[in-house]
């Protein structure tokens, strides 16, 4: 399990839960599947899929947790197709027309019909807490998706206090002046990033498969726009789009890391899992504390 897109947040109180004692906690939890007039479920499965039956998967120091989300697929179209055949009758039926309250129960009557046969999809979003370094890493491409795990933590626990990682310059302000001078010795500025007008509604431009020391970026930057995420590498080993709010998008595990990961003997997926999430949980703990030290260092105000 790559973790691809990352928010990171920073645990406030010391976490002392051991793998089998957060499996038991989470086990009220559980995932379990719509019924009846759910629109959706979200609760806890196993991070090994059919390979596992704990809750929680542990390497290193760090635990693993899987939230699975279960939708009810209900097309707005078919609803609306519903509710016009039911007004269609009544009104040729009863030679009157059906006023709005009238349609706004039809609608709700419909839902209540339709819900419990419409077909299900479900997604499965990861994220491992690592005590040592006080981390809660998600792989989750918005803070909102983010949110909705911690959320079920905390219900899970009863308290789970953390915040999202913050450090004491203004990563804008970072990545800027990598495009404009010099990036620290380990860290590659690549060819891809977003700038943007530092005022409310400013413009943005995208740029993607340039030089960022060509004389066009260099003229934006010159203009009085700011990097809000940049295109990186670091030390070979991994490559990710930096954005201003920490967060960090489209993370690739370079192929020095990949090569460690094919040398390691895993004879089946529970093996190769952990084999893979161990590298992973390194190099991230590696990678975080260095970029926050370019970034200032930590804010812990």
């Amino acid at each position: 399990m790559w973790f691809r897109n990352l928010q990171i947040y920073q645990l406030t109180d010391t976490f002392t839960l051991s793998a089998e004692e957060l499996h038991e906690t989470f086990q009220e939890n559980a995932f379990k599947p719509c019924q009846g007039l759910d629109k959706h479920r979200i609760g806890w499965t196993t991070p090994l899929g059919k390979h596992g039956e704990q809750l929680v998967h542990s390497t290193n120091g760090c635990l693993m947790v899987c939230m699975r989300r279960e939708d009810r697929i209900l097309p707005a179209s078919v609803v609306r197709d519903a509710i016009e055949e039911k007004v269609d009758e009544i009104e040729a039926k009863e030679s009157r027309t059906v006023g709005r309250k009238e349609k706004s129960d039809i609608k709700e009557e419909v839902i209540v019909d339709l819900l419990p046969r419409a077909f299900t999809k479900s997604n499965r979003s990861y994220a491992y807490i690592d005590p040592k370094n006080n981390w809660v890493i998600l792989n989750c491409p918005t803070s909102n998706k983010a949110e909705e795990i911690l959320t079920l933590i905390r219900d899970s626990l009863g308290s789970f206090k953390v915040r999202p990682l913050a450090v004491k310059n203004a990563p804008s302000a970072i990545m800027t002046d990598w495009i404009k001078n010099k990036a620290p010795a380990d860290v590659e500025v690549t060819d891809e990033c977003e700038l943007k007008e530092p005022v409310e509604n400013g413009g943005v431009i995208r740029i993607r498969g340039v030089d960022l020391g060509s004389d066009e970026v260099q003229q934006h930057l010159k203009s009085g726009k700011i990097a809000s995420k940049l295109a990186i590498e670091w030390q070979q080993r991994l490559s990710c789009v930096l954005v201003e709010d920490l967060s960090i998008k489209r993370l690739k595990f370079m192929d020095l890391v990949m090569e460690e990961a094919g040398d390691t003997a895993a004879d089946d997926e529970v093996m190769r899992f952990d084999a893979d999430f161990a590298l992973m949980s390194l190099e991230l703990s590696r990678f975080i504390p260095v970029l926050c030290e370019y970034l200032g260092g930590v804010d812990n105000s």
